[in-house]
């Protein structure tokens, strides 16, 4: 009877070693391993700031031809961004805490398979029209369609709001057909290569659209953030846990172990985009702000970036080194704010640095319309007395 209990236990014994060390056991990642993922996350994250700095240019030269109503980020709006931002990641915290995450990450799927094939489009569309233009006739391109979403008034025909208006062309849906072979890639296999497309494509997208008006709501935002992501990471587990649960492609990875096991990687590193697109904004701002100085070189976009690729190798090194997760934006911020304000003390642009306006013109004219109208209702009511009851029924009395 000793015998086979003796083997039971011995079993037991056995199998809840072999779990303990399956539990206990990480990967360990090989130097060389380390070196080709953060040096290829690095590489991923300079092309957005660059390419959407410049077209962030272009961009703001149409707004300004075109007339548009510019969108720009107040002062305001720069102090909230970072409350709004801690409700939302609270939020995502709690959810992933009390629910299965594949409830969220279904949802998240869908809906960031629809704006990576528009963001990827939004990129790639004027390399798909000069390409498609040259390769096909002319006949192809006689007709553009239009979709259009306007409200109009019932009592004055010429008032018209537009909510929505687009134009496209055959290019652009071959551009939209091609994109969504990436989104249904995207969708079937969650691979970490059409993860970081799409990722790639938004954060061009948000360095060339989200513009900050000055240099002022640049500092706001950026101090803001590094107070959130130093709390966030330090304090809490919640940027952490948020980020290894959130299945979207809102963060640029590679595997470490892609030596070993190549493209089939498990085993990654990562870097949030609003490491990226946070630190670009301001540096996109800081180019316009060169293209105003109508120079020969581009001094304050290239001081900021040159910043913001030591911060950044800095971030990883200290990540590496004490083998513990760090806010990026604690060094990023000082950096991509300190350089650029300092050279441009140097070089005496500080003042014209600070009074520096991406849409002065617009502004101003709004605003002095809207005082214009305060002054001429002001002037209105001093002018014009009330009439009181009673000269009302004395008039309507003489009327009668």
């Amino acid at each position: 009877m000793a015998g086979p209990a003796d083997d039971v236990i011995t079993q037991i014994n056995e199998s809840l070693k072999d779990a303990v060390k399956n539990e206990t056991t990480k990967f360990q990642p090989t130097p060389a391993g380390q070196a080709v993922a953060y040096t290829s996350i690095m590489l991923m994250a300079f092309f957005p700031i660059v390419l959407g700095a410049f077209k962030s240019v272009t961009h703001q030269r149409k707004q300004k031809e075109s007339g548009e109503k510019p969108e720009t980020m107040t002062r305001k709006d720069a102090a909230m961004f970072p409350v709004i931002a801690s409700g939302a990641l609270f939020g995502l915290y709690i959810f992933f805490k009390l629910f299965s995450k594949e409830y969220i990450n279904l949802l998240l799927t869908g809906y960031f398979f629809l704006l990576g094939v528009l963001a990827m489009a939004h990129i790639l569309s004027p390399a798909f029209s000069r390409v498609l233009r040259s390769l096909l006739p002319s006949r192809f391109y006689r007709w553009e369609y239009r979709i259009s979403f306007q409200r109009w008034s019932t009592t004055q025909t010429d008032e018209c709001e537009e909510y929505f208006d687009y134009r496209f062309s055959y290019d652009d849906v071959a551009c939209w057909i091609f994109c969504c072979m990436f989104g249904v890639w995207y969708l079937w296999k969650k691979h970490w290569v059409a993860n970081n497309l799409f990722g790639l494509a938004f954060a061009v997208n948000g360095v060339e659209l989200l513009h900050i008006n000055t240099v002022a709501t640049g500092c706001i935002l950026l101090g803001g953030l590094f107070v959130y992501d130093i709390f966030w990471v330090f304090g809490t587990d919640v940027m952490v846990t948020v980020a290894k649960s959130f299945e979207a492609p809102i963060k640029l990875v590679f595997p470490q172990d892609f030596l070993e096991s190549g493209f089939a990687g498990k085993h990654f590193a990562m870097l949030g985009l609003g490491d990226i697109v946070i630190p670009g904004i301001f540096i996109a701002l800081l180019l316009r702000f060169d293209s105003s100085l109508n120079r020969q070189r581009n001094l304050y976009f290239v001081s900021s970036f040159v910043a913001y690729v030591l911060g950044l190798a800095l971030t990883i090194f200290i990540m590496v080194y004490f083998n513990h997760a760090q806010p990026a934006l604690l060094y990023l911020v000082p950096a991509c704010t300190g350089v650029p304000l300092t050279v441009a003390a140097i070089m005496g642009d500080i003042t014209a640095m600070f009074k520096y306006e991406d849409h002065p013109a617009e502004e101003k004219a709004s605003g002095t319309d809207e005082q214009l109208e305060r002054e001429a209702d002001g002037d209105s009511d001093q002018k014009t007395p009330k009439a009181s009851p009673a000269s009302v029924k004395k008039n309507s009395r003489k009327e009668k």
